[in-house]
């Protein structure tokens, strides 16, 4: 039995896997155009992605515009699959973000790190460009969906279900992540069943999408069994050739052993988690702190009272200085034990997916 496809509105993947949004620079056009070239749904991630840019200090909000079109169009221009686009809520230039995305005609916009209440109101009239928000509770689901019908009379295209093995930023307690309460099974069964009347008294699907360590083929097909339409992979697509991480980055996730993978605090207020290196050892002993905030990239950041920049630190990961960077990554990173390409993995989660299916 093959997994089923994944319809969001008129958009329909061969695969429902779609590639989780990581940021900064670690998912842009490379990984996204491969993972939609296979029938999945690549995520370019919008956080500082003028990285690169030459005036990203002096122009901030002009040099991320910028390079989020080019990412997009690099993007469309090697692959006619579907394509996402990953936006923080907690990131000063939001709007921008998610206006440019949607000038560029982005298949998806995805909306994490914090609750993307008017996110419809930037729809234009001509724009074909999905909403899809990313929660961690049923509750946050039914707030998300009760806003956008009282005020825009629509509905979210899909839901996404963030559980708390994750990579980067989770939208839990740090007592919560290791509480089956806060499963992402358990959490997938009460947001379907909060969306379920939304479903028939709108006559809309809302597609309900699990991610959060999310690794094999067996964890797609458990999720699937429990009601789900597809689910949310990125750390299994970081050790391939395409991701737009350097070669070090992707290194530092081969070597990674179970025990180097735990939660920090992040600068955004969140617990994260992420590989242990020096730079965290350098943080957690206080010898990291910003002297000044080059970016005003974070709304809720202080950097007075932050313990690191943390889009400096992902930035010097990105680029290979893993040892002075941070990198975040799925509770599933260890599993990880060599460099593949995208097309690779596919093909080993349908196989992973199908022997799952001949047992049951």
């Amino acid at each position: 039995m093959n997994m089923n496809e994944l319809k969001i509105g008129h958009l329909i993947a061969k695969m429902p896997i779609i590639q989780g949004g990581m940021g900064i620079g670690i998912s842009l056009s490379g990984l996204a155009s491969a993972v939609a070239n296979q029938g999945g749904i690549g995520v370019i991630s919008a956080a500082c992605i003028g990285f690169r840019e030459p005036d990203l200090h002096s122009n901030f909000l002009e040099a991320n515009i910028r390079a989020l079109r080019k990412e997009i169009r690099k993007a469309k221009e090697m692959t006619k699959g579907i394509l996402g686009v990953n936006i923080m809520v907690a990131m000063s230039n939001f709007a921008d973000m998610v206006k440019t995305s949607i000038e560029e005609g982005i298949d998806i916009i995805f909306c994490g790190a914090g609750l993307p209440l008017n996110l419809p109101e930037f729809l234009t009239p001509s724009s074909q460009t999905k909403l899809v928000p990313i929660v961690s509770s049923a509750r946050a689901a039914k707030l998300i969906a009760k806003k956008w019908m009282d005020k825009y009379q629509y509905l979210p295209d899909a839901i996404v279900v963030e559980g708390p093995l994750a990579g980067g930023h989770l939208g839990f307690q740090r007592n919560q992540i290791d509480d089956p309460e806060y499963s992402l099974e358990q959490i997938v069964k009460e947001v379907l069943a909060s969306v379920r009347p939304l479903e028939e008294a709108h006559q809309k699907p809302i597609p309900v999408i699990a991610g959060g360590g999310v690794y094999s083929g067996e964890d797609i097909h458990r999720i699937l069994s429990i009601g789900a339409s597809g689910v949310q992979m990125a750390t299994r697509f970081v050790a391939t050739e395409e991701c737009d991480a350097a070669l070090d980055y992707k290194l530092a996730y081969v070597k990674a052993k179970e025990e180097d993978i735990g939660i920090i605090q992040s600068p955004v207020g969140m617990p994260g988690r992420a590989i242990a290196n020096p730079f965290i050892h350098a943080m957690q002993e206080g010898k990291t702190k910003p002297k000044q905030c080059p970016y005003q990239c974070i709304k809720t950041c202080n950097y007075q009272d932050s313990p690191y920049c943390i889009s400096l630190a992902l930035m010097q990961a990105q680029r290979g200085m893993t040892e002075k960077g941070l990198l975040f990554v799925g509770q599933n990173a260890y599993k990880v034990q060599e460099i593949t390409t995208v097309k690779q993995v596919f093909d080993s989660l349908r196989q992973e997916y199908d022997i799952c299916t001949s047992l049951a």
